[in-house]
Formats: C-alpha cells, structure tokens, sequence
C-alpha cells in the first residue's frame, strides 16, 4: 500500500524546502565528479556558517567525523554511495532548519553553476528568485 503525503508529511526531509528539494533531485541526476564537487563545496559552506567540526582543518577529517555518527545500516539512499557526498548531505541534515534554508539558497547556486545544461535549472533559479523575493517581503 501506498503512503500518501500532505504537505505537513513529507517522505524525506528536505522536501519540507522547495528549493532544496530541488537542488537535491538535480544534485541525485548529476554525474558523481558533480555530485563530489558540490558535496565538497557544501561541507565548506556548513563549516563556514559554524555549524559543526570548527575544530577541523581538513575534509577527511570532518567526513570521518560525520561517518562515526551515521546509522552503518544507512546505505540505501541516493547519496549513501559515496562518503563524501554521504557526509556533507548528513551535516546538511543535522543543521537547523532556519540554517538549512540558508545553505539550500547557497546549494541551490552551487547546482546551478555546475549543472548548467540539466533542464530543471531555469524552475530551480525561478524557485531561487521567488523565494528570494518573498524572504526580503517578510523583512
């Protein structure tokens, strides 16, 4: 039987976010030299914002660090593949959610610059210029 979902239940986390739902479709249809690339964009964006692992210097370091915490059984998932990308979409999740809509606009770009020819750019910079539009509304 199929689970039906309303917009207060949504299947995976970043669903709640529309533009990083987005970003993650995009992110999960690119090729993996892609998906390392912004992966290891996205864990300096995170450090950067002083989410987690400050105390950290190097990318393996905070990739070690972020796997010593994660369900082993974890594995089914797009992003389960390979560990760096596992990593920097774990400490995505892990952040707070009023951080997470940050770093989404800033994954979101990140996409965009490295996915150019993906056919969902031009709905995600749509769904980017919007959002944008409405977060400088509600100031």
């Amino acid at each position: 039987m199929r689970e039906e979902y309303n917009e207060d239940k949504k299947r995976r986390w970043y669903d709640k976010d529309p533009i990083l739902s987005r970003s993650m479709k995009t992110l999960e249809a690119s090729d993996d030299e892609t998906q390392i690339k912004v992966a290891l964009n996205l864990i300096k964006i995170i450090v950067e914002h002083n989410l987690a692992f400050s105390e950290y210097t190097d990318v393996n370091e905070i990739i070690e660090a972020v796997e010593e915490g994660m369900d082993e059984r974890a594995n089914s998932r797009w992003y389960d593949i390979d560990r760096t990308v596992r990593a920097a979409i774990n400490m995505l999740q892990n952040s707070p959610a009023d951080t997470q809509r940050i770093i989404a606009k800033e994954m979101a770009k990140l996409v965009i610059d490295k996915i150019k020819e993906d056919k969902d750019v031009e709905e995600l910079k749509r769904e980017l210029e919007l959002q944008e539009e409405t977060d400088r509304e509600g100031k």
